[in-house]
């Protein structure tokens, strides 16, 4: 295992209070299996602002449970500044998640964040952090985003989380990211919000950052750009689609809501996508399902009843003929258990 030597932190001065123009200080929360590209863009972007501003704008330290190491998914392991610690009010906690984040999400650390919230501290969550935020329940009625990958099984757990596709969310003083570069969108727009946007547009250049997101902008590719095909009313039948995975919709009812024939939709499809509408339909369902399984506790009927299967022996065909195994089969797989 590679093992990276943390070079020396930003601590906070002694004394300094960023009510009174001191440097605001940001806590990174690594849990295991954390993605590294959100740290290395999060903390390289105030980094950046501090250089370019002439001033320390920011402060940084690592932070984790145990407050020894935290390993990246990528096999790094990093040397943390502290366990979970006790927060100043004008703190900033970022937690970074990664893979199989609800394994990672610990009783300990939920309530740490819930003593953390109650002291007043902004809390965000960038990539699958926010699962933890919405399992103590910070996220309860307000906007937050997470990686597309685990939005379906994300939407399932915490229904009562106004869950958005935004590359990233600020809600008060909840903060949220959809992973990857969206860190370096959440961090320039803080910087502009902080210390004005010229100075954001300079960190940006520095970052060859050509392009800044907004908290409008969605973190996908739009429908056209992600299938190569720029059909207009091929677009809207797959959103359609796509919004309506636990109740399909049947061909001829999306052929009629396009203005065309159930034939001439299914010529559509075999000209663009190689496969008929009820064939792709499918695939959109089956891979919804795979992702419930994968990333959530729910039982096997309610993912299917989730995905338009009302019969589970159906479902169980279906997912098989797609991925070779059976959901039951996949689940064991997932829980290391013997199937």
């Amino acid at each position: 295992m590679t093992q990276a030597k943390q070079p020396a932190p930003l601590a906070r001065p002694v004394g300094s209070d960023r009510a009174s123009g001191g440097p605001e200080h940001v806590i990174f929360v690594l849990l295991d299996q954390f993605s590294l590209i959100n740290l290395a863009s999060a903390i390289d972007t105030m980094r950046i602002a501090n250089r370019m501003s002439g001033q320390q704008l920011y402060t940084w330290t690592l932070a984790g449970e145990g407050g020894e190491s935290a390993t990246c998914s990528a096999g790094t392991t990093f040397v943390l500044n502290s366990d979970l610690p006790e927060t100043d009010r004008d703190d900033m906690l970022l937690l970074i998640g990664g893979v199989d984040v609800s394994k990672a999400t610990s009783k300990r650390l939920i309530s740490w964040l819930r003593r953390e919230s109650r002291r007043g501290a902004t809390i965000g969550g960038l990539c699958t952090g926010s699962w933890a935020l919405a399992a103590a329940g910070l996220l309860d009625g307000k906007r937050a985003t997470i990686h597309w990958e685990n939005h379906d099984s994300f939407a399932e757990e915490f229904p009562d989380v106004n869950l958005t596709k935004s590359v990233f969310t600020v809600d008060g003083k909840r903060i949220t990211t959809a992973g990857g570069t969206a860190s370096v969108d959440l961090m320039l727009h803080l910087i502009a919000r902080d210390h004005g946007e010229d100075l954001a547009a300079l960190v940006a250049d520095q970052l060859i950052y050509s392009s800044i997101r907004t908290d409008q902008d969605t973190q996908r590719l739009s429908i056209p750009t992600r299938i190569g095909v720029r059909h207009p009313r091929l677009s809207q039948v797959i959103r359609e689609m796509e919004q309506n995975i636990e109740e399909p919709i049947s061909p001829s009812v999306l052929a009629a809501d396009v203005g065309m024939s159930t034939r001439q939709l299914e010529r559509l499809f075999r000209r663009y996508l190689n496969r008929s509408p009820k064939r792709y339909y499918m695939e959109l369902r089956l891979g919804k399902a795979r992702n419930l399984l994968m990333q959530t506790d729910m039982t096997i009927i309610n993912v299917a009843l989730a995905c338009g299967f009302t019969s589970p022996s159906h479902f169980s065909k279906c997912y098989r003929a797609q991925y070779g195994t059976t959901p039951y089969r996949e689940r064991g797989a997932k829980a290391g258990q013997p199937v």
